[in-house]
Parts: structure tokens; sequence; C-alpha cells
């Protein structure tokens, strides 16, 4: 990053961030809402935005991400558990956590999610997903269309 924030695999899990046109109150809703949150990542997802509440979210059309809501904090923060459905996930659901904090600046919003709980190779298949997904989210949530996603598949989007 240009301000020298490192990015990437930690030593307890994976970092991104991006900065954001668009004031914390209209980026928080791309973490809460599923309708947002399918702008930007996955072809269908069922969320309750509150401590408890469930987090799921068909990220492929195959791939299946489910955890439950630890923290929603309007406008600022969000934490919630991740995983993965089926036998054979690495990483099962309620095994990782997605914290990801929204701070003001510069006209628009700084974006930081940090996905404790992983490693290895793991961490690295993680952190190529959330970089694909980062860029995806920062034009959705200035009001852009980052278009399809390539990595979804056709049939299950519409459905099939």
């Amino acid at each position: 990053m240009a301000d020298g924030t490192a990015q990437g695999v930690m030593a307890d899990g994976v970092v991104r961030e991006i900065w954001v046109a668009a004031k914390p109150e209209t980026v928080f809703p791309f973490f809460t809402e599923a309708d947002q949150i399918v702008r930007w990542m996955g072809v269908e997802a069922e969320i309750d935005a509150r401590p408890g509440g469930i987090f799921r979210c068909n990220v492929t059309g195959t791939s299946i991400a489910r955890g439950e809501m630890v923290a929603v904090d309007p406008y600022s923060r969000v934490v919630f558990t991740w995983g993965w459905e089926g036998p054979d996930a690495t990483v099962k659901p309620g095994a990782s956590t997605i914290e990801v904090t929204l701070t003001a600046e510069n006209d628009g919003t700084r974006v930081r999610l940090f996905h404790r709980g992983l490693s290895g190779s793991v961490a690295e298949r993680h952190n190529h997903g959330w970089a694909h997904f980062m860029e995806r989210l920062q034009v959705a949530a200035s009001g852009g269309d980052p278009g399809p996603d390539p990595w979804a598949k056709p049939a299950a989007a519409a459905g099939a």
C-alpha cells in the first residue's frame, strides 16, 4: 500500500485494506445486508446482522461460507466467524474470525479486513480470495458495477 500499511498473510491471519470513495454509512451495508454483499461477493447470501445471527454466503455457486455474527457496530465495525460448508472443508464454519473496520478517511472510507485463525497454504488461498473480493468491493461500494464475478458458476447464479 502507498501508506506503508502491511497487507497479505501475517503470522496470525490475513489482512487486506482498501480505500473506498464513499462514507462509512454507505460502505457498512456491504457487510450487513445480503443484497449488498452479493454485489461484490457471492451469488446469494443470508445474513442476520446482530450478534448470534447467521452469516452465510454462496461465494462461487459451489463454495459456501458460513459463520455467526459476533459484533455489529454500525458504520464502524463488523465481526463474524467464517468457515466453509462441506466434509472436505479445510476451514470449518466457526474456525476463523473476520473483523472489518471502517474508518472515515479523505472523504471516503478505509476498509480493513483482518481474517484471523488462518496459516500456511490456507492463509495464502484466503489472501488470494480476499484480494479479489476487496477489489470488487472497492468498485461496488464506490457506486460502480464490478461486473460479473469470473469465479462464480453461471448455472448456480441462475438458480440451477
